[in-house]
């Protein structure tokens, strides 16, 4: 059976339709909620609109997360113990031959005694004292109980001169990532990266994780009971980098691409409003999406958000709807940009069916 130009036409533009829609950039929700969208492949999404009752949810969700973990806001550490590698100046008042043997011209510092890796401690006639876990004040007493069987009433003194048991480690976007030896007085999280310093152009202070006894805690140094939390010896804190906070905006907006944020988050207005807003000619104010991924697929599907943006409403919703690093903001083409780039891909295909057509009725004849 021979077929007409004019079929022949309809059957290749509905085979390229076929392949042009097959992605698709409008999805529908055919159920109140959030509903099920099969993809090609054997993941699933979930498709939610946004409205103020998602925000509200979101919201909520968001404060119960930002909770500082009561294991974080309860410790109370005690007080400084001395260990190994700490240097002490030890002074017997009245004695200035133990405080410092090499005599007045001998520098502080020099005379200053070093607690060993074993943790002990030598001291003229006292000898080798296990000094490591004791506070100042019990060395101090110990000390005294000892040397009263050569000196009648000694008074003792202890003093760390330097501190070098126990630490604290700030790493990441760091002016001087490293060590932050820990003293006498109590050490906050906001200490601790003070004496590592920060580049504000390069630290994400919104995520600073702490690691402590093997368990990760994410917090936002915004929030003054985060920055007040006392650390513990051992602590690790990282400071993550600002270029690991983005968002993605592309489709049918004046100004595509990845955009960086310093803050704790962006809003979907403030995305689109630093892509130049959506194209008046080619977008589809319905077709305004969040894709969000899910970090485990097997057990939580993606979701993707729908603003519908054609309200002039829904752009109050949206600058209360806050994205995550890593989403992707996409805006659809509108009907009419479809359909010319349907026609513009169809085209070429016109002079091969005309061709094609010609060919077959010269054959014919």
């Amino acid at each position: 059976m021979k077929l007409s130009p004019f079929a022949i036409a309809l059957l290749a533009a509905t085979g390229l339709s076929g392949c042009l829609w097959a992605p698709g950039q409008h999805l529908e929700r055919t159920t109140p909620g959030p509903a099920q969208i099969h993809t090609t492949g054997n993941d699933q999404l979930d498709l939610v609109a946004i409205t103020p009752r998602l925000i509200a949810m979101d919201r909520a969700a968001a404060a119960a997360n930002d909770a500082i973990p009561a294991a974080l806001a309860s410790y109370q550490p005690g007080p400084y113990r001395i260990g190994a590698g700490d240097v002490l100046y030890i002074t017997v008042w009245d004695h200035p031959e133990l405080t410092v043997p090499a005599g007045a011209q001998q520098q502080l510092n020099a005379a200053g005694r070093l607690v060993q890796g074993d943790g002990t401690l030598f001291y003229p006639y006292v000898g080798k004292i296990n000094a490591a876990g004791m506070t100042p004040t019990e060395l101090r007493d110990e000390l005294a109980q000892r040397l009263a069987r050569y000196i009648e009433a000694p008074q003792v003194d202890v003093s760390i001169l330097t501190y070098a048991s126990q630490r604290a480690w700030v790493t990441g976007a760091a002016a001087r990532p490293g060590v932050v030896p820990m003293t006498v007085v109590p050490m906050t999280l906001n200490d601790a990266i003070g004496s590592a310093g920060f580049n504000p152009q390069e630290a994400d202070l919104s995520g600073v994780r702490l690691t402590r006894d093997g368990v990760t805690y994410t917090l936002d140094l915004s929030r003054p009971e985060a920055g007040s939390l006392l650390l513990k010896a051992d602590d690790h804190v990282y400071i993550p980098f600002l270029d690991a906070k983005e968002v993605f905006v592309v489709g049918e907006v004046n100004l595509p691409g990845a955009q960086n944020f310093k803050t704790g988050s962006i809003s979907l207005s403030q995305a689109l409003g630093r892509a130049r807003g959506l194209s008046q000619a080619t977008s589809n104010g319905n077709a305004v999406y969040v894709i969000r991924g899910s970090s485990d697929l097997q057990a939580k599907p993606s979701v993707v958000y729908q603003l519908e943006a054609r309200s002039p409403a829904a752009f109050a919703v949206a600058s209360q709807f806050e994205l995550l690093p890593g989403d992707v903001v996409f805006v659809g083409a509108a009907g009419i940009t479809r359909w010319s780039r349907f026609v513009s891909q169809l085209l070429p295909f016109s002079g091969i069916i005309s061709n094609a057509a010609s060919a077959s009725s010269d054959l014919s004849n």
